[in-house]
């Protein structure tokens, strides 16, 4: 049995490329001509892949193991990006918003045609799903890597593959899809189906424009908003209604099809954990199904294929009912984003399998060839805050360690490296982590133990969080479902348990291995302050050496006191607005000892440590430490923005730096509403001289194309809006004021 690996490093500009020697690809040149009906073979020797990010390499890898160059399109925000480094040719194609770029399909068919390129690869998002960019590419006499335009028009409309579904005997959940989209007759058709409801848009997918909706007094600002939605991620407002269950599974089967009328199923996923109902860990196969079942979803995704004549990738979401009874919910007419968990279980390289389609060729394996093997899992690890309700976040990737690729068992698919920014104006995917090992128990502890191993520093991630769900027992058991979040919600989010006497210890020597190193440098070398290692110091604790005040030298005893400051986590009022805390102080008194350790007094609970570090002061900020005779063999310490960042083991946690803490200037004042991430007004509610009530939406901003209201945190009256609908707004600046 074989397994792909695909794998990046950080430590280089270029990603590290693991030969794909364990695949089995077919040879093109060796491959028969096309049967009656099918696409004739032309095989391609150049592909322009009209997409970014993660998806861009991971296409680039397969092309480049096939001997196929690439072509990479790029906006004036990704210049520098992996993709773009990666591919054999680049092209700029316009400014960073994604449409005035990566959705302009006549400027990317025009550059594929001047670079020689005989197909375009859509990736997922952006056009992939686009039937008119689908058919512009077949009608301009290149090669469109995906389904017919009549097979991605016929399932992109949610209710109209719903009827498609229904000829074809798919089962299918109960809900409105009708035409007339009137507030009216959408309560009307909500009320008769009985809450809860789900709203959908009709073009919709990655839970864009999805609103569950409980109460019927409920359901028209709840339309509303999944109408902004729709429009601005898919040009169309048009939605649907359907029942909701509520404790169901989200299962989907990996189909592919080709000119031929061959069809075969690669077994399912299991996608039930969702957070704003989108994915964050996948897995494959789904736990605790039987052959019987299994098998019944794979023939009925096929049959759901043939409905629409499919050619190439796509995979059949299915709802799960707890008793197994299943429905069809979409068909995505594309390579999926967990499509990795799949190669991991069947050893087929599926990007590889979207080429020789789209070339011409018959389905490499028929059903029968087809097998299982061990088990995967995926984690999407973003830029977002989970204790925030997950909003998305921007930034720069100030430190990114990665768990090394292990060959079979370890994938890691970026297209990000340290240095890099997570941009305001795409999806907020940092990397995938996918995992495999013989079985699912083996597998999940491999995924744990990688996630302790990823150290971001720069931005909020979930890393944390998908530890925790990971570990959580449930998920061990396999008992997953579309509310598991919310469910375990107290379990899964909110902060850590206190921090012990041994943090404290490894966050103090943290900082104080730079200065030690500053001091060692000072003493052995006559070299400016310009070139000593203090400039790798934490603010306010390198630059001055904060030892001198005691007459400190190397080798001899002296004191000092160091303040560090414990975040606490915010809570919401009855309104859901944010009422931040005060960070918990501590106070450390430090001896350097002549032997080398640290004596750290703790006056709060007059407890005293003693420490002692090994290495350190390199640009990584890794050293080992003993600490009152416990030893910790590789501890990470990374400072940014006075932020202490450690990393030891499965633990982490951060920390502030006092020394050198500043509020937010002029735009903070007493009552200001501060954004509570990067994104653009898209709706503004309130107007200076305007009475508010508490809890009253005064402003939506838009981030990653997700709505977020801005409520009034009491009664009184707007003095100040600081931004207009369209405006880009930072994190943290006063949007509104209330006197």
């Amino acid at each position: 049995m074989h397994r792909l690996l695909l794998s990046q490093t950080t430590s280089v500009t270029r990603p590290l490329l693991v030969p794909l020697k364990h695949l089995s690809f077919r040879s093109y040149a060796s491959a028969s001509a096309s049967a009656p009906g099918g696409r004739p073979v032309h095989d391609f020797t150049k592909i322009l892949i009209a997409n970014r990010g993660e998806i861009a390499c991971r296409v680039m890898r397969t092309a480049r193991a096939k001997g196929v160059k690439t072509v990479a399109v790029y906006s004036e925000a990704d210049k520098n990006s992996l993709h773009v480094a990666m591919a054999d040719e680049a092209r700029l194609i316009g400014p960073p918003p994604a449409k005035e770029s990566y959705l302009l399909g006549e400027r990317i068919i025009q550059v594929a045609k001047e670079t020689g390129a005989q197909a375009i690869h859509p990736g997922y998002g952006f056009l992939s799903e686009n039937a008119e960019f689908a058919q512009q590419v077949e009608k301009s006499g290149l090669t469109f890597i995906g389904p017919p335009a009549s097979a991605i028009r016929a399932m992109g409309s949610k209710s109209a593959s719903k009827d498609i579904m229904i000829d074809a005997k798919v089962p299918t959940i109960p809900g409105y899809h009708g035409e007339d989209q009137t507030i009216a007759t959408l309560q009307k058709e909500a009320d008769k189906m009985g809450y809860p409801v789900i709203i959908k848009a009709v073009l919709g997918g990655g839970g864009k424009g999805m609103k569950i909706v409980e109460r019927t007094e409920d359901l028209e600002e709840q339309v509303s908003s999944a109408i902004r939605e729709a429009q601005s991620s898919f040009g169309d407002s048009r939605v649907l209604i359907e029942k909701y269950l509520r404790h169901p599974r989200h299962v989907e089967v990996q189909v592919f099809g080709d000119t031929h009328g061959n069809y075969v199923y690669l077994f399912e996923r299991d996608c039930s954990v969702q957070r704003r109902h989108q994915k964050v860990i996948e897995e494959a196969p789904a736990p605790g199904l039987s052959q019987e079942l299994r098998e019944k979803l794979g023939n009925t995704a096929v049959a759901a294929a043939r409905a629409v004549g499919y050619v190439g990738a796509g995979t059949v979401e299915f709802i799960m009912d707890q008793d197994g009874t299943f429905y069809f919910m979409e068909m995505n007419t594309r390579l999926q984003v967990e499509h990795p968990i799949t190669e991991m279980v069947t050893g087929q390289d599926l990007v590889d399998w979207q080429l020789q389609v789209a070339a011409g060729h018959a389905l490499p394996k028929q059903q029968k060839d087809l097998k299982l093997n061990g088990h995967s899992f995926e984690a999407r690890i973003y830029a977002e805050n989970p204790d925030a309700d997950f909003l998305p976040g921007t930034g720069r990737l100030e430190h990114l360690t990665t768990p090394a690729a292990e060959e079979g068992h370890v994938r890691i698919e970026t297209g990000v490296r340290q240095g890099d920014d997570v941009s305001v104006y795409y999806d907020p995917m940092i990397a995938k982590l996918v995992v495999w090992d013989t079985d699912r128990t083996t597998a999940l502890k491999r995924l744990v133990r990688c996630l302790d191993e990823y150290h971001i520093v720069g931005l909020h991630t979930n890393v944390k969080f998908l530890k925790k769900l990971a570990l959580h027992p449930a998920f061990i058991k396999g008992d997953v479902e579309t509310g598991f979040i919310p469910a375990y919600r107290a379990d899964l989010l909110g902060s850590s348990s206190s921090l012990t006497n041994d943090n404290i210890a490894l966050a103090v020597l943290g900082l104080l291995i730079p200065e030690r190193a500053s001091l060692l440098s000072k003493s052995s070398s006559s070299s400016s302050p310009s070139s000593s290692s203090s400039e790798r110091a934490p603010k306010g604790y390198g630059r001055r050496d904060p030892w001198a005040s005691n007459g400190a030298r190397v080798n001899h005893e002296s004191s000092r006191t160091v303040k560090l400051l414990v975040p606490q986590q915010a809570t919401k009022d009855a309104n859901g607005v944010e009422q931040p805390k005060k960070d918990k102080e501590i106070i450390v008194d430090v001896t350097y000892k002549r032997d080398g350790t640290y004596s750290l007094l703790l006056p709060s609970t007059n407890t005293r440590i003693i420490a002692e570090a090994r290495g350190g002061g390199d640009k990584k900020g890794t050293f080992s430490a003993f600490v009152d005779g416990r030893f910790f063999p590789s501890v990470r310490a990374v400072v940014h923005n006075d932020v202490l960042n450690v990393f030891e083991g499965s633990n982490s946690f951060s920390l502030n730096i006092p020394s050198s803490l500043g509020d937010l200037g002029e735009e903070k004042g007493s009552g200001s509403l501060l954004s509570p991430m990067p994104g653009k007004v898209v709706k503004v509610m309130a107007k200076k001289g305007d009475a508010v009530k508490k809890g009253q939406p005064l402003m939506i901003m838009e981030a990653m194309k997700m709505e977020h209201t801005i409520r009034s945190p009491g009664d009184g009256t707007v003095s100040a809006v600081h931004y207009a609908v369209g405006d880009l707004v930072e994190e943290k600046k006063a949007l509104v004021v209330i006197a």
